[in-house]
């Protein structure tokens, strides 16, 4: 066996830095939204600023970069859904890994980056796969009728992210985060039982437009005939 050169040494570095910056920069997006810093960035994952701008020439093309991973997430979730024989398992399956990816940690810049075509498309394979997956549990007769794709997204949003953990994580309560996570645990199975078909009462009004997600992804200027991003709503 050759041993490793050089160049495959350098190229695991690059590859574990770039690692360290997309998982920082979600972290400090979470906390600091749209005014996240590049230093802030780059002193959370233990790299230089020069390092991050090799590797992304702005800060916007690095979360362009992060919505990308996002949607590959999201994708990867909604097809592992429809991998399974059982509608109903199928859909909870999506609802329950869109919460663990954490949909509303991305949403703080919404608005201030370009979408792409990348982003659009992928955003676009994502929402085909939704649809399919809630049609089958619509013709299954297991999903609520009145239920459509924003309303799923945006409960998936309301509980990707958990007040009580993140408080007990900046106060170093570490002991006590096990059992906040196991009561999320319940209130998500709650939120699910929602979602089943033969609920007593329809829900009150009527469908949410789905620009109430995608229209927060549309830049005010600069960013003239481009469409916003439909309902991920990352």
């Amino acid at each position: 066996m050759s041993k490793p050169t050089r160049r495959t040494h350098r190229r695991a570095e690059t590859e574990a830095n770039d690692r360290a910056l997309l998982e920082a920069a979600r972290e400090v997006v979470a906390v600091d939204g749209a005014h996240a810093s590049v230093a802030a960035i780059a002193a959370r994952a233990g790299v230089g600023i020069g390092s991050l701008y090799r590797r992304y020439r702005t800060k916007e093309e690095l979360f362009q970069r992060l919505i990308v991973i996002g949607l590959d997430q999201w994708l990867a979730a909604a097809e592992a859904g429809l991998a399974h024989d059982d509608p109903w398992d199928g859909l909870a399956h999506y609802v329950l890994a869109g919460i663990d990816i954490g949909q509303g940690s991305l949403g703080a810049i919404a608005g201030t980056i370009r979408v792409t075509d990348e982003i659009a498309e992928k955003n676009r394979r994502c929402d085909s796969a939704v649809d399919t997956l809630m049609a089958r549990a619509h013709e299954a007769g297991v999903l609520r009728p009145d239920l459509t794709r924003t309303d799923l997204h945006l409960l998936i949003e309301q509980l990707g992210k958990s007040p009580m953990i993140d408080q007990l994580r900046q106060q170093d309560r570490t002991e006590l985060v096990d059992a906040a996570t196991q009561a999320r645990a319940r209130i998500n199975a709650i939120a699910l039982d929602g979602l089943r078909a033969g609920a007593r009462r329809p829900l009150p009004g009527g469908p949410p437009d789905p620009a109430l997600l995608s229209i927060r992804w549309e830049r005010s200027a600069g960013n003239p005939g481009r469409s916003p991003t439909p309902d991920i709503g990352m």
